[in-house]
């Protein structure tokens, strides 16, 4: 992020993530709060509240458009967030003779995200937990989750263990079946934010060490099993994933990767 963008960050206020609270909504209303332009020309709005994704957590960014009343329409290509603020970068789009072209402070604008790409990246996304939860179903509950990366390009997940050469390929294609079969069952998915202590039980009794005690995580949870804290979008139920392929289990430098991919 350039520093014309990043430095009038810290002066505005967070902006309200409308995500949280409806992972399933794909448009809303909002004002804006301020029109920017990095070095090289890329222009950046802020609005007070985003249904967009910015990209973090493993999960790529929401694309769209925004648009407001006289015809001007802001393409969105990228959403990042920086100090709580969320920048959707792109372009205006020519709105022609008599009609304004871009939007103004204050003015009230309409957020719609593109829907086949959230759809998608709310699949993978949730695929990836599903694995989570599998891992611990086939017998491997004690292996840490590590990094996700759930990217349309090749996405996985890592954890910190090992399984022996002699069980890789039984255990791919238990990992495959069981997640699967949740798939096949269904289970409802819902994000709750709650305080430290509400949130620890929903996971299980514990919260990973980053997450501050004096916070109110958001807890994502897979029908009847333990939730983990979470700012990405999901599917609104494990059936809508569809399908599961584990394409690979790597072991290297005591990390077990576990790349995947989801039927279209």
């Amino acid at each position: 992020m350039g520093t014309e963008a990043a430095a009038p960050a810290r002066a505005m206020a967070p902006t309200k993530l409308a995500y949280f609270d409806d992972m399933w909504a794909l448009r809303s209303t909002a004002t804006v709060v301020s029109l920017l332009q990095e070095e090289g020309g890329r222009r950046a709005v802020v609005v007070d509240a985003t249904v967009f994704y910015p990209q973090g957590g493993g999960q790529p960014a929401d694309t769209g458009v925004i648009s407001a009343g006289g015809g001007a329409r802001f393409i969105v290509d990228d959403v990042r967030m920086k100090d709580g603020v969320v920048f959707h970068y792109g372009r205006f789009e020519d709105a022609g003779d008599g009609c304004n072209s871009e939007f103004s402070e204050g003015q009230s604008v309409s957020l719609e995200v593109d829907a086949e790409r959230r759809n998608l990246n709310s699949r993978l996304h949730s695929a990836g937990h599903l694995i989570d939860i599998c891992m611990s179903n086939i017998g491997l509950s004690h292996f840490d989750p590590g990094k996700g990366h759930h990217f349309p390009d090749g996405p996985f997940v890592e954890y910190k263990g090992v399984i022996p050469p002699d069980q890789l390929q039984d255990k791919k294609n238990e990992l495959e079946k069981e997640a699967n079969e949740l798939i096949t069952k269904g289970a409802k998915v819902l994000a709750y934010i709650l305080p430290y202590e509400e949130a620890a039980q929903l996971c299980g009794g514990a919260l990973p060490s980053y997450i501050s005690k004096d916070s109110t995580p958001r807890i994502v949870k897979f029908g009847d099993y333990p939730g983990g804290p979470c700012g990405g979008t999901h599917v609104a139920d494990i059936s809508i994933i569809n399908n599961i392929k584990v394409t690979n289990i790597r072991v290297k430098k005591g990390l077990t990767k576990v790349s995947y991919s989801v039927s279209p």
